[in-house]
């Protein structure tokens, strides 16, 4: 790991110091030689005396940064597209035009004006990909709020932390979701909740809580202390709209205007802290590459909203291009996934690699007519070799593009081209995006060679403000200079492109060998009985660690260890080759569809007594 960082960061996440810090942050003046420059406007190659030799690289475009917030940009989208679909929920049967969509958020932002809430005061949304979600997103923007996404899957002690971390003065969410009844769960910590008037609440575990709302399809049930959705939409009047609008010429791009909690597989998750500026640019580049500037797109959004990549690649991007957002179901189902993209005509598709080998597998895939497909995104981990192939074929989408990035990025950070080799698509997580600086280095921070593993930083508009009201953590993890230290292990080759081989964390040291766990998937998915494969690092008395494989096999097959390790003999030096192997029928997944390997290793310890 990168040695201790130090220097000017984000103190306590006060708005005004957020903003100020942003703002030096990005006009800093960086001298950029043309040896290091990725592309101009995305070209796909370099020249010959553009070759690097050390792992850096800058993104360039001649494309201009948008200075608007992300309400003026559905302003101005409503003005060039009012009949155009903005949003289809398919489980929900709910579908807007830009124009429609537009009213309702205005209704809600008055809404939530009337409420009593303020510029800079932090909304909760729990809940799946819903409609509201969506209203709910756009809204807060508007009004100049900051929207706390939560995790859907939270139990009680989650959302607790969550609510009172970045002291959320409202909350909307769904009535139910799964498993999970969110009323009673928010009454476990909230108790007087029932007996509260609405907008009124004082709770003593949640002292900024004052506004629980619940989107609901249900006129059956009673949620007392809360207001319905459809209510806080009917709240504000005359004198709401016009400081909305009022509020349009104030807001400044630079605000924070969101906080998503990273992922905490150990201790609590962090609040990282995006504005205004850097979600709505990184929608812009990622639909640049993706060409929805110049043809229109459907996009089927199985991925969930609450994260980074359904939000501002999905949902956000409807609003920077005019693109229309698709939602299959409030959860991941592959067989909504595909009935969605038939019926709708969905051009371009989201997943995660799980995502994609689930809709690979689904037994009626060829009864679908999913032929209006041709790109899309596949991003969240690096993606098997084999599944790449089958999702330029069978999925009919050639010009899918690979996407990296962290939700302390905004979250994209690297791209491959729709015109990229085939090889480099299915190979590399592509170039360092326009307008952002990428390099890896030793763990005494000097940059590497080219071709030599390091752990990969970034610098530029998309990097977080900070992690909400943390200092320690946010000044070891962006220095001085405005590096984001992303704790990923990486390669960069003579023309930029860069290739993930896994986290620092997950890296295996077996007998003084450094083993990439990765390199053992993407070998063992050549298997034809192997449908998917996860390896960890388990302890060992003698080598400090041993090689274990987690492998689901395809539908109907069979295979024994041995089978599995006489495959890799010959292939990988005898290191590499798992000691462990367990057959399993799925993995532990997060909601966005990430295989929780820290769990894996604690199931495998157990099982084998390590």
């Amino acid at each position: 790991m990168a040695a201790i960082r130090k220097g000017v960061t984000i103190a306590n996440c006060n708005i005004q110091r957020i903003s100020s810090l942003c703002r030096q942050r990005y006009s800093r003046s960086v001298p950029v030689s043309l040896r290091f420059c990725q592309r101009l406007r995305f070209s796909s190659s370099l020249h010959s005396h553009e070759k690097l030799k050390f792992s850096y690289c800058q993104g360039l475009s001649s494309q201009r940064f948008l200075g608007e917030t992300i309400g003026q940009r559905l302003d101005q989208t409503v003005d060039k597209f009012p009949d155009r679909e903005a949003y289809v929920c398919c489980e929900d049967n709910k579908r807007a035009t830009f124009a429609e969509l537009q009213k309702e958020v205005n209704n809600l932002a008055s809404g939530l004006i009337a409420m009593g809430l303020k510029t800079g005061d932090r909304v909760g949304i729990w809940g799946p990909n819903m409609r509201e979600w969506v209203i709910t997103q756009f809204a807060t923007a508007k009004a100049g709020l900051i929207l706390v996404n939560i995790n859907p899957a939270y139990q009680i002690p989650e959302m607790e932390y969550a609510l009172k971390k970045v002291g959320c003065k409202a909350l909307i969410m769904a009535d139910q979701f799964k498993t999970q009844d969110y009323y009673n769960m928010l009454t476990h910590v909230a108790n007087e909740l029932p007996r509260s008037k609405p907008g009124d609440l004082y709770c003593e575990r949640l002292p900024d809580l004052k506004l629980v709302v619940v989107a609901s399809n249900s006129h059956d049930k009673v949620f007392e202390g809360t207001m319905s959705f459809e209510e806080l939409m009917d709240t504000g009047g005359p004198n709401e709209k016009l400081q909305l609008q009022h509020l349009q010429r104030r807001l400044q791009s630079d605000d924070p205007i969101n906080i998503q909690f990273t992922s905490g597989t150990t201790g609590n998750p962090k609040g990282a802290t995006l504005s205004h500026h850097s979600i709505l640019n990184n929608s812009y580049f990622v639909g640049e590459i993706l060409n929805y500037e110049h043809q229109y797109s459907r996009i089927c959004i199985p991925v969930p909203l609450y994260h980074c990549f359904g939000m501002v690649l999905g949902s956000l991007m409807s609003v920077t291009y005019g693109t229309t957002s698709v939602y299959p179901s409030r959860a991941f189902d592959p067989g909504a996934t595909i009935t969605a993209i038939q019926q709708e005509k969905c051009t371009a598709l989201y997943g995660t690699p799980t995502m994609f080998i689930d809709i690979l597998n689904h037994p009626a895939l060829n009864e679908f007519d999913i032929t209006s497909l041709y790109t899309g995104v596949m991003a969240g981990s690096p993606c098997p070799i084999e599944v790449m192939k089958q999702i330029i074929t069978k999925l009919h989408m050639p010009q899918v593009t690979i996407c990296y990035g962290l939700t302390e990025t905004s979250p994209v950070t690297t791209q491959t081209l729709m015109n990229d080799p085939v090889d480099l698509r299915v190979s590399t997580v592509g170039r360092v995006h326009p307008n952002t600086e990428a390099k890896i280095i030793n763990s005494d921070g000097h940059v590497l060679p080219i071709n030599t593993s390091g752990e990969i930083c970034f610098r530029g508009y998309n990097v977080m403000l900070g992690y909400w009201e943390d200092k320690e953590k946010t000044d070891a993890s962006i220095d001085a200079s405005g590096w984001f230290y992303s704790g990923d292990l990486a390669t960069m080759d003579e023309n930029g492109y860069i290739k993930i081989i896994g986290r620092i964390k997950d890296l295996i040291i077996r007998g003084g060998e450094n083993i990439y766990p990765t390199e053992i998937e993407q070998f063992l998915y050549k298997h034809p009985k192997i449908q998917d494969v996860q390896v960890i690092g388990v302890p060992d008395p003698r080598l400090g660690e041993e090689v274990c494989a987690w492998i689901k096999l395809h539908a109907g097959e069979s295979a024994t260890p041995e089978e599995i390790k006489e495959f890799c003999k010959g292939q990988l030096a005898h290191f590499k080759i798992p000691r462990y192997i367990k057959f399993v029928d799925d993995f532990p997944l997060t909601v966005t569809g990430k295989v929780q390997k820290f769990v894996m290793r604690e199931k495998t310890k157990e099982e084998l007594d390590l």
